[in-house]
């Protein structure tokens, strides 16, 4: 998939749908965070309840494969529409853009309404700037 550019106007069209996105990792995250902690404070026992609870243990691995595949749909949503999520807690997207000549990412975070962000792709998001 060629990399998409963006208008500020473009990605500021995306970011309800990113919102969604987001929200939607983060409580698949929360799912998968209860799972893994009880799957693992069984195998982790070390007594004769993992060899009794065997049934159970494999019922909540393929619970936790689903749960990372529906994950996976969420981040795959996000990335084809050409942006770009850098992390879910916060929420934060870079969509790609032009500044003159210059390749910049215009930048959201959770919690603002639209883009009023960019950096250079050399400096992260510590290099964010007001556009």
């Amino acid at each position: 998939m060629a990399k998409k550019y963006f208008t500020v106007e473009q990605a500021n069209r995306l970011i309800p749908m990113i919102k969604r996105e987001i929200d939607q990792l983060k409580s698949i995250q929360d799912e998968f965070d209860e799972k893994w902690n009880v799957y693992h404070s069984i195998k982790d026992n070390k007594t004769e309840h993992v060899t009794t609870q065997t049934g159970y243990l494999f019922k909540l691995e393929c619970q936790l494969e689903f749960i990372e595949m529906q994950a996976q749909l969420h981040v795959s949503n996000i990335q084809n529409s050409g942006a770009q999520l850098k992390g879910i807690e916060p929420g934060l997207v870079d969509f790609p853009s032009f500044k003159g000549k210059k390749e910049i990412l215009l930048c959201w975070k959770e919690g603002e309404d639209r883009i009023a962000f960019f950096h250079y792709p050399k400096d992260g998001y510590e290099g964010r700037r007001p556009l």
